[in-house]
C-alpha cells in the first residue's frame, strides 16, 4: 500500500553494497524505519534524499514487515549545518533525541515540527547554540507530557515569590515554601524564560534570546531536568562536551 508522508530524515544507514535504511519522523506515522533500494548508487534519485536533515513529502509503500521509499520531494536539507561541527552535531543530537522520545503508529507533527523549527534556529547567528539546544530540550519534555510545574508553588499554588526549581518535585517553589533542600535559586528572568519556553506557540519558540546569567541559569535546570527523564547517553552531544 503506498502512503504519502511528511517527515524528517532522523539517520541513515547502510544496508548491503547499494541500500540504506532510514529511519523517519513523520507527522503522520511517528518514527518509522524504512529502506532506500539501490539509494547508495551515484545515479539514484534516493542518494541525497536520504541524509539526515531532509525534510519534505516522501512516498512510502509498506510491505509486510517493512517500509520502501519510492519517491522523495524535498522541501529542504539544511546544507549549512554541514558547514560547522558543532551546529552538525547539535542538529544531530536532535535528531537522535527526537527519536528517543517518538514512537511508529502515534502521531508526531509537534515533535516534527519542533525539530524543523529547531535546525533552523541553529543557523540563526544571533541565537546561541547553548541557548537553541535548551529550549529545544525542554520544550521537548512539554511535548512529551514531562514538563514541570512552573506557573505556581507546587506546595502552596502561590504565583509569587517563585524562585525555587527542585527536579525531583518537578515544579517551583515559591520563597514561603523553600526548605533549605537542594532546589536551584533561579532569578524572576529565568523563571519567566522557563515559562516562556513552555507556553509559547512553537513558531514563537525562537524569537528571544537572554544575557550570560540567564542563559546559565536555564542551563542549570534544563540539563538536569532532561537528564532525569531519560535514561540513555547520547552519542551525539558527547561530541560537543
Amino acid at each position: 500500500m503506498k502512503e504519502r508522508v511528511t517527515g524528517m530524515v532522523l539517520s541513515a544507514a547502510t544496508i548491503g553494497e547499494y541500500d540504506k535504511r532510514v529511519v523517519l519522523l513523520t507527522k503522520e506515522r511517528g518514527r518509522i524505519s524504512a529502506f532506500a533500494r539501490g539509494a547508495r548508487r551515484p545515479k539514484s534519485p534516493l542518494s541525497a534524499s536520504t541524509e539526515p536533515f531532509v525534510f519534505g513529502e516522501f512516498f512510502i509503500f509498506r510491505g509486510r514487515d517493512s517500509y520502501t521509499i519510492e519517491q522523495v520531494e524535498v522541501k529542504n536539507y539544511f546544507p549549512e549545518l554541514r558547514k560547522d561541527l558543532d551546529n552538525l552535531y547539535m542538529a544531530l543530537y536532535f535528531c537522535e533525541t527526537a527519536a528517543y522520545f517518538t514512537r511508529e503508529g502515534m502521531e508526531a507533527k509537534n515533535e516534527l515540527n519542533l525539530l524543523y523549527l529547531s535546525l533552523r534556529a541553529l543557523l540563526v547567528p544571533t541565537l546561541p547554540g547553548k541557548l537553541v539546544r535548551y529550549i529545544y530540550e525542554f520544550r521537548l519534555l512539554a511535548i512529551e507530557g514531562e514538563a514541570p510545574r512552573i506557573f505556581e508553588c507546587i506546595r502552596c499554588h502561590k504565583k509569587e515569590g517563585l524562585h525555587h526549581f527542585y527536579v525531583g518535585e518537578a515544579g517551583i517553589v515559591c520563597d514561603d515554601c523553600q526548605d533549605g533542600q537542594a532546589g536551584i535559586t533561579l532569578s524572576e528572568t529565568a523563571i519567566y524564560t522557563l515559562q516562556r519556553i513552555v507556553s509559547s506557540p512553537l513558531e514563537k519558540l525562537y524569537t528571544f534570546t537572554v544575557g550570560e546569567k540567564v542563559l546559565g541559569e536555564i542551563e542549570t535546570v534544563v540539563s538536569r531536568y532532561f537528564s532525569a527523564h531519560t535514561d540513555k547517553k547520547f552519542q551525539s552531544i558527547a561530541m560537543l562536551e
